[in-house]
């Protein structure tokens, strides 16, 4: 095989890898939340397909793909159906640019452990993060439901007010980095990890990401006390599974982000550099689930006031203080 060969043949492989392994682990991770849930509200959870309910996922999905799809006769149909995969594929692509691990020799060749090692990785993932709003806006729209247009409206705002204080969370990391490609970022954390520099950014950091997966107690776009089910009211089948996958798979990709920013990814004594990152994504996997069994609702002024009025002025002056420092050093 020619060098060229080799080079598409390790590149499909780890598109395949990375496919599977987030397609399963979002999988699980609803059972886990399913279990964990019951479990925090003195209750069973699923358990009864297969042994310990290890195979309530492949039924989840057969239930998924064997029910009616229907679309409402007053519904953008285009739109209606576009919505689903653009909630979901964001998240999806947001892989590409995450490094499982330390890079490893193959044949010869030095393979690093993600699709593409961006040097503008801070920006590609930015950008897919904006992308994501539109998901949820079409969907409300294209359905025709006062209740599905509610929480578009809700999830647009939303999703617009906490990726501004994310991104500035952003940069005091790539400040102390000097670089927007997430391999030099946990390069630079071999020493000491970022939160140990920036609490206060993995703070804001992880409260915005919260915000941005709609969970609770950010869940207003939702909200299936007042709104139904919010901006998929409408949506049934497979269409549903969508929005459905595409919100795990977030949870997996904001935390594989927050342990790169913040807790320096793969990076870890004793243990194999790619267990060391699915521990840590698998910790804030478990904050997610724990915080939405614990905590009640927002308001929405609420919410509001917290992104605009506390989270991103905290994140401009965390800035200034960051770069004071830096040029003091």
């Amino acid at each position: 095989m020619t060098w060229d060969t080799v080079d598409i043949a390790l590149m499909l492989g780890k598109i395949v890898f990375v496919f599977a392994v987030i397609l399963t682990y979002a999988a699980y991770l609803v059972l886990a939340e399913r279990r964990i849930l019951g479990f925090l509200q003195d209750r069973i959870g699923p358990n009864r397909v297969g042994p310990w309910g290890l195979l309530q996922p492949l039924a989840d999905v057969i239930k998924m793909l064997t029910k009616e799809d229907m679309i409402p006769s007053a519904a953008d149909r285009l739109l209606f159906s576009l919505a689903p995969a653009m909630a979901a594929l964001p998240a999806i692509l947001t892989f590409a640019i995450i490094p499982l691990g330390a890079p490893v020799e193959i044949f010869g060749h030095k393979v690093t452990m993600q699709v593409a090692d961006l040097n503008v990785g801070v920006l590609y993932f930015m950008a897919l993060s904006s992308v994501a709003v539109y998901g949820v806006a079409l969907g409300g729209w294209a359905s025709n439901s006062k209740y599905a247009l509610l929480g578009s409206i809700r999830g647009l705002s939303q999703l617009i007010s906490y990726e501004l204080s994310m991104g500035l969370s952003l940069v005091p990391v790539v400040m102390l980095a000097k670089s927007l490609s997430l391999a030099d970022i946990v390069n630079a954390q071999a020493d000491m990890p970022f939160i140990v520099y920036q609490p206060l950014a993995f703070a804001i950091f992880l409260v915005s990401i919260l915000a941005e997966c709609r969970r609770i107690p950010f869940d207003l776009p939702e909200a299936e006390g007042e709104l139904v089910a919010g901006f998929h009211t409408e949506y049934s089948g497979m269409r549903f599974g969508l929005f459905f996958v595409g919100e795990y798979i977030n949870i997996i990709s904001l935390g594989s982000l927050a342990s790169l920013f913040f807790l320096g990814g793969w990076r870890g004594p004793l243990l194999p550099p790619i267990l060391w990152f699915f521990i840590k994504v698998g910790l804030f996997s478990f904050l997610f689930i724990w915080v939405r069994g614990t905590l009640p609702r927002l308001r929405y002024d609420q919410l509001m006031h917290l992104g605009w009025k506390f989270l991103t002025p905290l994140a401009l002056l965390n800035i200034l203080v960051t770069g004071w420092w830096l040029a003091l050093r």
